[in-house]
């Protein structure tokens, strides 16, 4: 059906993360991928969902390193070992507020969308518990994955048809896959836009392992954001929302790209390893 274009992994949550030319896959996702994530002292989980009080983390790295360890640069190009005193002290001047960096997710973690200009994004659930906070800005409150950083599911993927689909509608977007945070990158050469919206509920054999798609993928504001040499661009997210809104489980109507996968069977993924569903199993 297609073929892996690419494979990322983000060790910390809601920092840039690092490109991969393999990787094994655990039933807990992609080996390294959302490992620490940074907390503040009211339970709230650093996420750039909501950019006016974690955005500063969208200019931080991570990467895993070869002794094992997950490595951390800073806008100012130190660089500095995950869950390190100095490094929860550095990003709390970052921050402006006292932050740490944990590989311990908090039982009942916090996580804070701002909610965007555009319509569709906004699960109905969590609209009796908008509210706006310190920072003027109007959010929702829920939760991480139990137990996880994860916002929901494990594995996250993208298809290059989708994102040529938005491109035609939007041709001053730069709709560069990494502004979307996908684990993996599928490459299908040809056909209609959005064909993952079909593929839940259907198996993915990618490589050694093998997946279960469940659930298309809301988005927030984060694609609209400047990542690395990618401006800031507010008319990306609602390219999608006018050109792919579509139902999600029981809250409606919501702007989508991309689909959640969990994990079947464990084993390697590498680029250019064949895609194949089967919507059977």
């Amino acid at each position: 059906m297609g073929t892996v274009a690419a494979l990322c992994r983000y060790p910390v949550k809601s920092m840039l993360g690092e490109a991969l030319t393999a990787v094994r896959v655990t039933e807990e996702g992609l080996f390294g991928d959302r490992v620490f994530g940074v907390l503040d002292e009211r339970g709230a989980v650093g996420s750039v969902k909501h950019p006016r009080k974690w955005a500063p983390l969208l200019h931080c790295r991570s990467w895993l390193a070869g002794s094992g360890t997950v490595q951390v640069e800073l806008p100012d190009g130190a660089v500095l070992p995950a869950g390190t005193v100095e490094l929860g002290a550095r990003l709390s001047d970052l921050l402006g507020r006292r932050v740490s960096v944990s590989d311990s997710p908090p039982e009942y973690g916090t996580l804070e969308r701002a909610v965007p200009e555009y319509e569709g994004e906004v699960p109905g659930t969590l609209r009796d518990r908008a509210f706006m906070d310190e920072t003027g800005d109007t959010i929702t409150s829920g939760r991480v994955a139990s137990g996880t950083f994860f916002d929901y599911g494990k594995v996250h993927l993208v298809t290059t048809a989708s994102l040529r689909r938005l491109r035609q509608v939007y041709p001053a977007g730069d709709f560069a896959p990494r502004r979307f945070r996908p684990n993996v990158v599928v490459e299908l050469p040809g056909g209609p836009g959005f064909p993952e919206d079909s593929w839940v509920g259907s198996t993915l054999r990618i490589g050694e392992a093998l997946f279960q798609v469940t659930v298309p993928t809301p988005r927030c504001v984060v694609p609209t954001l400047s990542h690395d040499e990618l401006t800031a661009d507010p008319g990306i997210m609602r390219a999608v929302a006018r050109e792919h809104r579509i139902p999600v489980l029981s809250l409606g109507p919501l702007s989508c790209l991309g689909v959640y996968l969990d994990v079947l069977e464990p084993g390697a993924v590498r680029k250019g390893d064949a895609v194949t569903i089967d919507a059977g199993r």
